[in-house]
């Protein structure tokens, strides 16, 4: 993907310190506007509330929630595999960047990276939380106990714990990584004497070296690999949470399609949604450019029509199911909860629909729009995956409805407002874009 003559043109005129200079002032601003303050304040209010929901449901107990027999998961499930999935969706993207060495990486891959990993941490509350007695989370650990009392790994919350810790630490790696050569140059421009020791010691000695620049792309090429299978394994074991149950629409081989699919379209929205975002609000529209909000939306738009051939695969499948399975399909597109069903469809697969037109590609208007409405229609299939799933099971006298309390929209309105107060900190204090990358790019345009 290359940049027009135009732009090329221009970069051919700057001096070769241009990127650094105006990314880096970014994090080294002293002052960062009143906007961004209350956003951050807004946030932060939003974390004291899945503060207050986690307190609940660690001391008064699972009991505040709408959970009732057959609906032993409800909103907890819902948004820790949503979580998950854009967590997924955004390392996976990343790491392919990196393997190709495509141009669009340095557009996207440093705040994809930092979403990511922000996402992990969000939907690490939620395996704790509905253990049912989250203070004992520690016995998920093989150590050494008295009573020869080990973890059941036939256990999917098991399953759910080292998942957490794999993801959290392989995504954290492939953020590390690539962000060391830039924390060197934010190191050798900070004024203060503070920030240049804090940049100096995560800078690990950075000089920008042949041999360190060797090192650390051998290093971020590994990790980047090592994402690939990493996140397939893990949108797959989500999947099989689901599938090595009896309940009839879930055991289902199909799952771990529908949710790698699903979960790389909404790993799309949100770098959608916060590209659209960081342009308007940092003014960034010559690293992150038209060319770059094309491709991204193009993406967008060929995944919401793989999910679309998914969709139509599912209810192929269910008119051919065994009695229970096709019943509890047709509940799920026709009972109670088809308004999430049919939200989904809406949402993920006919609004991304928009994206054909360059012009709705190009506005970051109607691109945040877009990212967010995908977003929001992927919660939805979870929802809807959970909910309406569990709901018509082999006896109908456990055939109940649910309605999440306000606790449950605590925890969700509260993951939200983490990941937004983390990634405000993260765009305040850390290049969003890559220095390094872009210095590159740059130098062999201008050569070209």
């Amino acid at each position: 993907m290359g940049r027009p003559p135009k732009v090329q043109q221009t970069l051919m005129t700057m001096p070769a310190e241009a990127p650094a200079r105006d990314i880096a002032r970014i994090p080294l601003s002293p002052d960062f506007g009143w906007r961004w303050a209350a956003s951050l304040i807004a946030s932060v209010a939003m974390v004291f509330v899945l503060a207050y929901a986690v307190g609940l449901a660690v001391f008064v107990g699972v009991g505040v929630w709408g959970i009732n027999v057959p609906f032993v998961w409800g909103f907890d499930l819902t948004n820790y595999v949503w979580w998950i999935g854009l967590a997924n969706g955004c390392s996976l993207f990343a790491a392919i960047l990196v393997l190709r060495r495509h141009s669009l990486r340095t557009a996207i891959n440093r705040f994809a990276e930092g979403l990511a990993l922000f996402a992990v941490v969000c939907a690490g509350v939620f395996p704790i939380i509905h253990l049912g007695r989250p203070w004992l989370f520690y016995w998920m650990f093989p150590y050494p106990a008295e009573f020869q009392v080990w973890p059941q790994f036939r256990s999917p919350l098991t399953w759910d714990f080292w998942a957490i810790i794999t993801h959290l630490m392989v995504t954290t790696m492939l953020w590390y990584v690539g962000l060391i050569p830039d924390l060197a140059t934010l190191r050798d421009r900070a004024r203060s004497v503070a920030a240049k020791r804090v940049f100096a010691v995560f800078a690990l000695g950075w000089r920008s070296s042949i041999r360190h620049w060797a090192f650390h792309q051998r290093a971020y090429r590994l990790v980047a690999i090592a994402v690939i299978p990493l996140v397939l394994v893990i949108q797959s074991t989500i999947a099989f949470e689901f599938a090595v149950t009896l309940v009839p629409d879930w055991h289902e081989t199909r799952l771990p399609l529908h949710f790698i699919v699903s979960g790389l379209e909404s790993g799309l929205a949100l770098i959608l949604f916060a590209a659209a975002a960081l342009r308007t609000s940092l003014r960034l529209e010559r690293y992150i450019d038209d060319e770059d909000m094309d491709l991204i939306g193009k993406l967008l738009l060929a995944n919401a029509l793989v999910s679309a051939y998914v969709y139509a695969g599912e209810i192929g499948v269910a008119l051919f199911a065994d009695d229970f399975a096709q019943t509890a399909a047709l509940n799920r597109m026709l009972g109670d909860y088809a308004s999430l069903y049919w939200g989904t469809i809406a949402l993920s697969v006919i609004v991304p629909q928009v994206l054909w037109l360059r012009n709705v590609r190009l506005n970051d208007g109607l691109s945040l729009l877009v990212g967010l409405a995908v977003t929001a229609g992927i919660w939805l299939d979870r929802l809807s995956l959970v909910v309406a799933g569990i709901q018509r099971d082999y006896l109908p006298s456990m055939w109940r409805t649910y309605s999440p309390t306000a606790p449950e929209w605590y925890l969700f309105l509260g993951s939200i407002g983490l990941i937004a107060a983390l990634f405000l900190l993260f765009v305040r204090y850390l290049p969003v874009i890559s220095m390094s990358e872009t210095r590159h790019d740059e130098h062999l345009e201008s050569r070209s």
